[in-house]
């Protein structure tokens, strides 16, 4: 029995139901997972807690305790005592000189954002909040909220080394031996990247000791799956070796791929003295209560969810197969019977593949369609201040699979969030799709196409696949050998700043873009176009064409999606917009306007950003204010894909796609947007949605219209648009003062 297995190893990171390859591990990627699980007991293995920062300053209500960075953003209280008798007792850091309410809230070894209870000479573990770190952080307090009391504080010195995994050198020996440069993650696990070997001797095993070269007198460390079995062969696999026992890296002086039977080293490294790294979770004294769950949710992107629970919070770990920009997304159905998108309570996770930081956000799915204000699929913190409940514990990129761990807390800690219920069966959501240039969630491109139900607090059954050949570790080592005891490693924690703009997405692929015929300059004749809703088209449609990641719909003009629509500067054209006039109900309310902004989602930019705007229809000036109006809005119509027919990525022409779409409205009229483009429109605008970024496409405007003679207009092959149910000049409309575009100097400061 190996006490020193991980729950959460780095090598089980590599698992997945497809090959994951042999890419190098990236060690910037990597860190100390502190809160793996939250149960703490006494008997710490060996007196290292990390480096001493100080002992808390005993001023009120018995607050003490020694102070220890665990890493760049978890403390070590070891010892701390509290009486809980202050009114609004909270653990605080900040910035200032001294500790004072300018400062931010801590929430406590286990999650709860509440006052602080009583402690008596308890040690436990507190993370810093995302974007928090103790290069920015200049105190850690006890602090009274209601009084604006200090209870006790330690002072974080100015350049605080604080410990970080630290590489060392690589193997290169004999029997093809060889590896990247090693990390030692914690004071008592070694990350061992792209290793090799060629599995022909008879006796070899991981091997630790004392003294200037490995000798017989060495220590046999267990291998990933945690047996001390001869090695197998292994080609360019990355694994995590866990030391036994108590033993640490400060009771060592080499590690080596050791023949115990003929006493020869095949390839060693030195270990130096006094390396600042973490400790591990098991000297800290946390020992998981449980074994590792694990269930399949989307088996062709290897999409995986691995939990255990942990008093009164879970851990959360998520593996997919992503590519750049893409998140995944976890969490509890509103209804806990079936499995609905709407009014669930997500994760929302990524990593970004430029600067392997991870991310994970708590999400509610107010409607289907991305968050705009306060209306939408939204981070909690959109909503609601201080709202998000989720924390990061680590994140990583392996072999192309995105890694991430979170805890959250079972009951939920604001009126956003749904509980984990650990005694029934609970119905789950999950999708994968884009990130938005806000990092938001777009449209998903996968989710459960039925109900799902799972019961996180079911005996650990682990249902995932094991494959003989695989780089998994760990959970195997689990399932396999029933162990009873696992202690979790190591995770991602990279220096981030205090804040952070909003990165813009990479530019999606427009290969295999699909060629959609533009409408003509010379069509229609009466110059009516239909502006209506309607999928994306997969790979090969939106995001192909424009170069940009959708939200998953988009503008079909006269039945084509995001057709370039050519114009005549003189001549005057109507959009009759049936996208949606359902003002709470974001996935229903499409307003359509023309624009020099090739963004769109005019309604939430910032005043800066709408000054550097103009709009030639669509909207009007309200009435008593310089307040914009949008004015294209209509009944609903929305172009919907034959289920039974196969996805849009399977069709190698929009022809083709066409042909399984359906167009269904809901009853009402149409809105009606007229424009006159003239000598002061730009050469070239943009049909976009006033409440939501990236739906739309061109406009080209022309001095005249000059087409060769035999020249077929698109809208004359692909007419398939409703047809009104009274003529377009009965309609009680008004006219947008916007739409004639000689107007266009009044919205010059839009």
């Amino acid at each position: 029995m190996n006490s020193g297995s991980s729950l959460f190893s780095l090598s089980s990171w590599s698992s997945s139901s497809t090959s994951c390859g042999n890419a190098a591990f990236k060690f910037h990627s990597l860190g100390l997972l502190t809160f793996f699980i939250l149960f703490f007991t006494q008997n710490v293995a060996g007196e290292y807690y990390g480096k001493f920062i100080g002992n808390l300053s005993e001023l009120h209500h018995g607050v003490s305790g020694q102070v220890y960075a665990v890493d760049s953003r978890t403390l070590f209280i070891k010892d701390f005592t509290y009486d809980g008798e202050g009114p609004a007792g909270y653990f605080y850091a900040g910035n200032s000189r001294a500790p004072i309410i300018n400062g931010f809230k801590l929430r406590d070894e286990k999650g709860s954002a509440g006052p602080l209870k009583a402690y008596n000479k308890k040690s436990i573990s507190i993370a810093l909040p995302e974007g928090k770190s103790l290069n920015n952080i200049r105190w850690f307090s006890v602090y009274c909220d209601d009084y604006s009391v200090n209870f006790g504080d330690v002072r974080i010195p100015r350049g605080f080394d604080f410990p970080k995994p630290q590489k060392l050198a690589a193997l290169n020996g004999i029997h093809r031996v060889k590896s990247d440069p090693i990390v030692v993650i914690d004071a008592q696990t070694l990350l061992v990247p792209s290793f090799s070997y060629d599995g022909e001797a008879p006796d070899v095993k991981f091997w630790v000791g004392t003294g200037s070269a490995p000798s017989p007198q060495g220590i046999r460390v267990p291998d990933e799956n945690g047996k001390t079995a001869p090695l197998p062969s292994y080609n360019n696999k990355t694994i995590v070796l866990t030391l036994p026992g108590d033993l640490t890296i400060f009771q060592i002086d080499y590690f080596s791929v050791y023949c115990e039977a003929f006493a020869v080293s095949f390839a060693f490294i030195h270990i130096p003295k006094g390396l600042n790294v973490p400790p591990s979770l098991n000297m800290l004294g946390i020992s998981p209560q449980s074994k590792l769950n694990c269930e399949v949710l989307e088996d062709s992107l290897a999409f995986e969810v691995r939990w255990a629970i942990a008093g009164d919070s879970i851990v959360v770990q998520l593996v997919a197969k992503l590519d750049a920009n893409q998140y995944m997304s976890f969490g509890l159905s509103a209804n806990p019977d079936r499995s609905i998108m709407v009014g669930g309570d997500v994760v929302v996770a990524w990593v970004d593949k430029q600067t392997l930081q991870g991310f994970a956000v708590d999400y509610i799915l107010d409607a289907k369609s991305q968050c705009s204000g306060t209306r939408g699929s939204c981070p909690d913190t959109r909503i609601q201040d201080n709202t998000n409940s989720i924390r990061l514990l680590n994140a990583a990129l392996v072999n192309g699979y995105s890694i991430i761990t979170y805890q959250r807390p079972l009951l939920p800690s604001d009126e956003l969030d749904l509980p984990i219920n650990t005694t029934i069966s609970q119905a789950i959501i999950w999708a994968i799709g884009p990130l938005n240039e806000r990092n938001e969630v777009s449209f998903h491109s996968h989710y459960p196409k039925t109900t799902k139900l799972i019961e996180f607090g079911r005996v650990p059954t682990w249902n995932c696949p094991m494959p003989e050949n695989s780089d998994f570790s760990a959970e195997e080592s689990q399932s396999k050998e029933n162990l009873s005891t696992e202690r979790a490693t190591t995770s991602t924690t990279t220096k981030r700043p205090t804040t952070r703009a909003p990165a813009t997405p990479a530019p999606a692929s427009t290969a295999n873009a699909w060629v959609i015929p533009p409408i003509e300059c010379n069509e229609p004749e009466d110059g009516v176009l239909y502006a209506q809703m309607g999928p994306t088209g997969g790979k090969h449609g939106y995001p192909a064409i424009t170069g940009h990641v959708g939200w998953g719909i988009a503008w079909y003009i006269n039945g084509l999606l995001i057709p370039e629509i050519n114009v005549v500067r003189g001549r005057n054209y109507t959009f009759v917009v049936e996208a949606g006039d359902e003002v709470d109900t974001p996935s229903r309310y499409h307003p359509f306007y023309i624009t020099d902004d090739p963004v769109g989602g005019y309604e939430h930019k910032t005043a800066e950003e709408k000054a550097k705007v103009k709009i030639f229809a669509g909207v009007k000036r309200q009435k008593g204010s310089n307040s914009l109006v949008p004015t294209g809005s209509g009944r609903f119509c929305y172009w919907y894909h034959d289920p039974d027919q196969p996805e849009a990525d399977e069709f190698e022409s929009f022809g083709g796609y066409q042909r399984t779409l359906t167009l269904k409205c809901d009853p009402g009229e149409p809105a009606i947007v007229q424009w006159t483009p003239d000598e002061h429109t730009p050469d070239t605008v943009y049909y976009q949605c006033y409440a939501h970024r990236y739906l739309g496409w061109k406009i080209n405007v022309l001095d005249s219209c000059n087409l060769p003679d035999k020249q077929q207009a698109a809208s004359e092959q692909h007419q398939v648009y409703v047809k009104l149910e009274k003529p377009i000049e009965d309609l009680s409309t008004e006219a947008s003062i916007g739409a004639p575009s000689k107007m266009h100097d009044q919205f010059m400061g839009l």
